[in-house]
């Protein structure tokens, strides 16, 4: 089922302003629905958690279908599913969580491909409880993270490996299900930073192999939250740094303090929405999720191949996105011009599209792009085939 681009774009008031937006991997634009679920949270009565209150309950009932929305969006059980502010703040907490079952001499492997935010935390809870950090690399001139670039630096002492499901920057997919089944043979857990990936492509836990998770709803049409999914068995067995009278009970024994319920009301309705681009039969939610990612998987992978022949055909561009598998996302330079420059230019036009390394520093610097990077172009289900005549009429222009 094809997606109704031109129906979607009417339901997001953002897109008003005119310009063509290929900022998506930074953070999606928020259709209407997310927008009306997000005011209806704070318009009704509201409290701390519990059965007794209407504010109680709505509190409750808020958190409780958020958790199954985005277990359906995960593939998770909703006790599987933890809340906080942010992606990288959710996996500085795991790293110090699970650092405590860390001994000297242990290991725990990252990738040059990864976002920082899933090699920093990680590196810093090791050097905490002094286990060593090995670093995969990736093929600079292919941009593919192979499994083989993993299981070089496995050892028997692997605690754990960290690495993304999609890359940021280049939109790299690595084989995941791979790298899980070499990380699991040595008994080391998996940590999946899914943040890009699920913003383009159905997710699922089980299927990934992934013993953690963390993804974030702005990059799919929701609010500025983080979300971890994982197994509660394996939730079960850790112990993170909680207040003495807060609950110890899973998931809630790893959210500080009290959740933003307004922002949860959101990320509900963000995933409903999801659910809502390829009308077909009916389904549960999480059957009709697998047939929106199909469409926009379709829709975006259309439009990149356009992007991709139309800077061909440009010449003088380099592409750093080579990758066979990869998400709708582009990173370019153009010879002769600073990609800030380049960037600003394509502002001037209209036309959204940031420079950076985009916390991305490893890979950058890995692609001989330095801590300035290069222009990102990146898709979302928004984007239109004006959207791309736009970036490549623009891009025609530069020197002009």
């Amino acid at each position: 089922m094809a997606l109704d681009v031109d129906a979607l774009r009417a339901r997001i008031p953002a897109l008003k302003s005119g310009s063509a937006r290929f900022d998506a991997p930074g953070g999606t634009q928020t259709p209407q629905p997310v927008i009306d679920a997000v005011a209806e949270a704070l318009a009704s009565p509201l409290a701390n958690r519990g059965h007794t209150t209407e504010g109680e309950r709505n509190a409750e009932a808020i958190v409780n279908a958020g958790r199954a929305a985005l277990a359906d969006l995960t593939g998770a059980e909703p006790r599987g599913i933890v809340f906080g502010r942010s992606a990288t703040q959710l996996t500085y907490d795991l790293a110090r969580t699970l650092a405590k079952t860390w001994a000297t001499g242990d290991e725990v492997v990252v990738t040059r491909l990864d976002h920082d935010s899933n090699i920093r935390p990680w590196i810093q809870a090791a050097e905490a409880v002094g286990a060593r950090v090995r670093e995969a690399d990736f093929d600079a001139g292919t941009g593919e993270l192979r499994p083989e670039h993993i299981e070089a630096v496995l050892s028997s002492r692997t605690r754990l490996v960290a690495v993304t499901a999609a890359s940021n920057l280049i939109g790299t997919r690595p084989d995941i299900p791979a790298i899980a089944e070499l990380a699991h043979r040595g008994g080391a857990l998996l940590h999946v930073d899914a943040v890009h990936y699920a913003a383009h492509a159905a997710v699922d836990l089980a299927e990934l192999g992934a013993d953690t998770l963390v993804c974030s709803p702005y990059k799919f049409l929701g609010p500025h939250v983080g979300v971890l999914a994982s197994r509660p068995e394996l939730l079960e067995t850790l112990r993170p740094d909680k207040l003495l009278p807060s609950t110890d009970a899973v998931p809630e024994r790893f959210e500080l303090g009290t959740l933003p319920y307004e922002l949860l009301a959101g990320a509900r309705a963000a995933v409903d929405f999801l659910a809502d681009l390829a009308p077909g039969p009916e389904g549960t939610r999480r059957e009709r999720l697998l047939a929106a990612f199909a469409a926009i998987e379709y829709h975006e992978d259309a439009l990149r191949e356009r992007i991709e022949r139309g800077v061909a055909d440009l010449g003088g561009i380099t592409v750093y996105s080579r990758a066979a598998h990869r998400t709708p996302t582009l990173l370019f330079s153009v010879d002769g011009h600073r990609s800030a420059d380049v960037s600003r230019h394509l502002a001037d036009h209209g036309v959204d599209a940031p420079a950076g390394s985009f916390y991305a520093l490893e890979a950058s610097v890995r692609l001989g792009l330095g801590s300035e990077g290069a222009v990102r172009v990146g898709l979302a289900p928004y984007s239109s085939d004006d959207d791309v005549d736009r970036l490549l009429a623009a891009l025609a222009t530069l020197g002009a």
